[in-house]
């Protein structure tokens, strides 16, 4: 019998798309916007983005926009209610990003997609939290099932801090950011958030929102998934344990070292007030590593309607709420 055929790397499995086949597929704008309006209105244009109107209908000159409805008396187009309204960029220019944000596991700089795009590197970076705004889900995990928790420190090294900003008296962990995220084995799907601590009352309150009653919850020794409502099974890393038959949680702390590597290789600094649509990006795009990169794409797209996010929203350095219940 001859040899088994070698088994390819990766997700092998799925349809993936080159650039050139990218190219081949939007090689304008006027084909970007028939492709975004397909992966949009995959049915066919139903209904009206602003009052949902059914009797839509395409205005012969395409002016002022291509699509008018008569219930609202408003025109629209594909942009309409996404993160490309009101935008000059061309679409082109867009799906491109989307792709590269797609199949950029490991992140993809501000300072690649403005060379990329010939754009302003502000502009690159603008583009990009806008497409973040598609990986935010905040749900809980869909059925129940084994599921994996763990928490993550994000920052640099305390040594490596100038002494002026260095906190007084901080130690260990405690001048950095923390997140908490689940796995389930099954689906492959995970939830992730930046957290305010990781007392009791917080982790427990993480896994009631984001963990279904009936699912087993695999963590490592910290007290603070105690009396969380699950049942729970735990390893003790302190103690070199990391294993003990299917109890580990060596699946989230996987997405964790990707997350790392795009932290330290790509992005090198994350901003507190946007560290949390960094993770939405790692999590999200590990959520449908699955599929194939145009239907990765398309549904990003759909994922975009109802998202639009301003530069004065983006810029405005409030932080964004971390969950704490405590």
């Amino acid at each position: 019998m001859g040899k088994r055929p070698k088994p390819g790397p990766g997700r092998a499995h799925r349809k993936g798309l080159s650039i050139t086949e990218l190219f081949a597929l939007i090689p304008d704008d006027d084909a970007a916007e028939k492709w975004l309006t397909e992966q949009r209105w995959p049915n066919g244009r139903r209904f009206c983005p602003d009052c949902g109107g059914t009797n839509t209908y395409r205005v012969k000159s395409g002016k002022p926009m291509p699509y008018r409805c008569p219930d609202c008396r408003g025109y629209f187009s594909v942009r309409k209610g996404t993160i490309f309204e009101s935008s000059p960029i061309p679409l082109q220019k867009w799906v491109i990003a989307l792709y590269m944000m797609t199949t950029g596991i490991k992140g993809t700089s501000s300072m690649k997609l403005h060379r990329e795009l010939r754009v302003k590197q502000q502009t690159a970076w603008f583009m990009m939290h806008r497409i973040r705004e598609a990986f935010n889900v905040d749900v809980p995990l869909p059925t129940p099932g084994p599921v994996e928790i763990d928490e993550m420190y994000v920052g640099g090294k305390l040594r490596n801090m100038h002494k002026r900003k260095r906190p007084k008296h901080a130690t260990g962990g405690a001048h950095k950011a923390v997140v908490v995220g689940a796995r389930h084995r099954d689906t492959k799907q995970t939830r992730a958030r930046v957290v305010a601590n990781t007392d009791q009352a917080t982790l427990r309150a993480f896994v009631q929102k984001h963990v279904m009653p009936e699912s087993e919850i695999f963590t490592d020794e910290h007290r603070g998934y105690n009396r969380s409502g699950r049942r729970r099974y735990s390893v003790s890393h302190s103690a070199g344990e990391y294993v003990r038959g299917r109890i580990h949680t060596n699946s989230i702390e996987s997405m964790w070292a990707l997350f790392k590597r795009g932290h330290k290789g790509t992005y090198h600094k994350m901003s507190e007030e946007h560290l949390q649509r960094y993770i939405n990006e790692f999590a999200g795009r590990s959520n449908i590593r699955d599929l194939g990169t145009e239907a990765q794409m398309g549904l990003l797209v759909r994922a975009l309607v109802g998202k639009r996010l301003t530069y004065k929203e983006l810029t405005d350095h409030d932080l964004p709420d971390a969950e704490n219940t405590g």
